[in-house]
């Protein structure tokens, strides 16, 4: 899908540091977590609620009370003269919320949209569903974060059976992972060097974590949480997680907790929003793909390929990609299907990194996109990733700077 009138203003946009797991965002709801970092971000922005006229809220792991999703979240930030829809396309929600977004101001529908992003992986919910049939009547239960990850109903293998299958097909030794993934993390050191120069530009800290009666801090969280010192040696020692595999738990992703926002919106408000007025960003295209069953990371070359065409460019005339990685093996794959170097993507980090928030991890990426194409004086630049069910999402967008 092409757009001709979408935008996103310098500066209107957020993420909180991704905590890995069972770390110091593990007990906070994410809704409400979302709508307490929304209602700061408009407040430092001096951007009143009353600008925008639908919120999209993309959110992939059940919450209590999330049942009531969107205008719940309007309701917390003070917007109650909005709503909007509830998506949840596991780790293409970042890319999709930007294109229900899109469409609706293409179609004239709203002029003004903020789209948050809120997942809480830790201490995901175990649901229980009846089952009349069952001996005794017992329920099936799912616990919603685990069982997914290690049970596609589909495709019948758990999400790292799909990295190993493409590893296999594609002749992807762990020495390439291995090496990928110490490359990306010396990246990521761009990011946090200077007092977290870069990550200032789009990222809300610090964050403040009470207790439930809100009158104990029980921690302040500066930065990203979980991220290890990785080094080529000490990935090499690592052996694979599966029997004969290649995928070590050095060269995938970590889950994670967080939340971001994005406004998108005309080109007239875009400027009146911007932080800088001499730089526009332009959403350009949106694309999404599939696999065949149990090869997830393949999907990022369709999605990718159908964005670049309805952008009307190619991979070539790209001057930045940021990837969502959750196994070294993606990139490997995306690199030689598009020809390019390594070094060429995902400047400043990845979510092989920092970690897979679900929702919000795309969000994120969008955000270091934009932030490194106007580092680079402007430019085309690409986000592309994979998802649940072995689909890719991908979104290409454009910096001016006047």
């Amino acid at each position: 899908m092409a757009f001709k009138n979408t935008y996103i203003p310098y500066g209107g946009y957020w993420s909180t540091p991704f905590c890995a797991w069972q770390g110091s965002f593990q007990n906070i709801h994410a809704i409400k977590f979302a709508a307490d970092i929304g209602k700061r971000f408009l407040l430092e922005r001096k951007i009143s609620t009353k600008e925008f006229d639908e919120l999209i809220l993309g959110t992939t792991i059940p919450q209590i009370s999330s049942f009531y999703g969107t205008p719940w979240l309007a309701g917390l930030i003070g917007a109650e003269h909005i709503t909007g829809p509830m998506i949840g396309q596991a780790c293409a929600t970042g890319a999709k919320g930007a294109e229900v977004a899109a469409l609706s101001i293409e179609a004239g529908l709203n002029k003004n949209i903020l789209v948050v992003y809120a997942d809480r992986c830790s201490n995901g919910p175990l649901l229980v569903y009846p089952n009349p049939q069952a001996p005794g009547g017992t329920q099936d239960k799912e616990n919603w974060v685990w069982d997914n990850f290690g049970n596609d109903p589909f495709a019948k293998n758990a999400m790292i059976d799909t990295a190993e299958n493409v590893a296999k097909e594609e002749g992807i030794s762990k020495d390439e992972q291995d090496k990928i993934t110490a490359l990306r993390y010396k990246q990521y050191q761009d990011a946090i060097k200077d007092n977290k120069a870069f990550q200032k530009k789009y990222m809300i800290a610090p964050i403040e974590v009470k207790n439930r009666s809100g009158r104990k801090v029980l921690a302040t969280v500066d930065g990203d949480e979980g991220v290890y010192p990785t080094m080529l040696e000490g990935l090499q020692k690592l052996e694979p997680v599966l029997p004969n595999g290649t995928v070590t738990y050095g060269t995938q992703t970590h889950p994670a907790d967080g939340n971001c926002g994005i406004i998108i919106t005309t080109r007239e408000k875009a400027k009146q929003l911007s932080k800088k007025k001499n730089i526009e960003i332009q959403i350009l295209s949106y694309g999404e793909g599939r696999a065949k069953k149990g090869f997830m990371a393949k999907a990022i070359i369709p999605a990718a390929n159908f964005a670049l065409k309805h952008a009307g460019i190619s991979i070539a005339d790209i001057d930045a990609i940021k990837t969502h990685n959750p196994f070294a093996v993606n990139d490997i794959y995306f690199c030689r299907e598009m020809d390019i170097d390594w070094k060429d993507m995902n400047n400043y980090g990845s979510s092989l990194i920092y970690g897979h928030a679900q929702a919000p991890t795309g969000a994120r990426l969008i955000m270091e996109l934009i932030e490194e194409l106007v580092i680079k004086g402007g430019g085309y630049g690409l986000f592309d990733g994979c998802a649940a069910g072995d689909t890719g999402a991908a979104l290409v967008l454009e910096v001016k700077i006047n």
